[in-house]
């Protein structure tokens, strides 16, 4: 399934709760690997961790956002560096961290007005 969605004015992406499979996001409930900042939210094209590739991160850079949290699944991993050329030239800040600590994380981050992409991965 395919989709992207812009927040309506005055809404916002919020993340409401996560499982090993799974993430709820302003109530609504989602599978697949998502990309979600304060007023989009968007399926990701990466597959996985083990099959991330340069295009991945161009993507999220096109986005242009203050800061990307990469949530890893449920443990943390990190990516090889030379994946990350994209956001490294666009000056972009990548913190690498399992799932539950991206969702808490970008929550902290969207409260308090920051311009933060969550790219989220899982198992």
């Amino acid at each position: 399934m395919k989709f992207h969605l812009l927040a309506s004015e005055g809404t916002q992406y919020i993340i409401n709760a996560y499982t090993h499979d799974s993430v709820t996001i302003n109530d609504m409930v989602y599978h697949e690997n998502l990309i979600v900042m304060t007023t989009q939210l968007q399926q990701w094209s990466a597959r996985s961790f083990d099959s991330l590739c340069v295009e991945d991160f161009e993507a999220l850079c096109a986005l242009k956002p203050e800061l990307i949290l990469l949530g890893t699944g449920s443990r943390l991993r990190f990516p090889k560096p030379a994946l990350l050329l994209p956001c490294i030239e666009a000056h972009l800040s990548v913190e690498v961290m399992d799932m539950r600590a991206a969702c808490r994380t970008y929550n902290i981050l969207m409260g308090e007005g920051r311009d933060v992409a969550a790219a989220l991965l899982f198992d």
